[in-house]
């Protein structure tokens, strides 16, 4: 990773609006969702803030991560890297980086979701010594 990269936690709500932009212009896996918005944001920095962090180069966000922590479990969401400075090694530092924060807070394990047409992220999560569960289903509900 280049010298210029700052790896650093999300500060609310200067950052806000740039993670939205980035995540916007994600060609495939990240989608900007309900729980994106300024408020729900808000509350999950109110949780655990060590665990939202950013890449930045010149002061302008290159990358983001999202790590939760329930106590028992880990979760990993919006893994970003601005397409112009991928392959420099920016998504690795951050997912290195939280999953060293979510060590010290005792988590054993750790999942996260990647769309099935997305391969190569499954590739960069692969190279990163993750490995698909193949024997679990996940299930979701959205709530109104």
């Amino acid at each position: 990773m280049s010298a210029r990269i700052r790896i650093r936690e999300f500060c609310f709500p200067d950052d806000h609006e740039a993670a939205l932009k980035l995540w916007g212009s994600m060609e495939i896996g990240v989608q900007v969702g309900r729980s994106d918005t300024l408020e729900e944001i808000q509350k999950k920095l109110q949780r655990d803030p060590d665990l939202f962090l950013v890449a930045e180069e010149n002061e302008n966000i290159v990358g983001t991560i999202i790590g939760g922590y329930d106590g028992r479990r880990g979760m990993i969401y919006h893994l970003a890297v601005q397409v112009d400075v991928r392959q420099q090694g920016i998504g690795a530092a951050l997912l290195q980086e939280v999953e060293k924060r979510l060590q010290a807070k005792g988590c054993k394990k750790c999942y996260l979701l990647v769309s099935a047409d997305n391969t190569e992220a499954m590739k960069f999560y692969e190279h990163c010594d993750w490995r698909e569960m193949k024997e679990d289903r996940v299930f979701g509900k959205e709530f109104p």
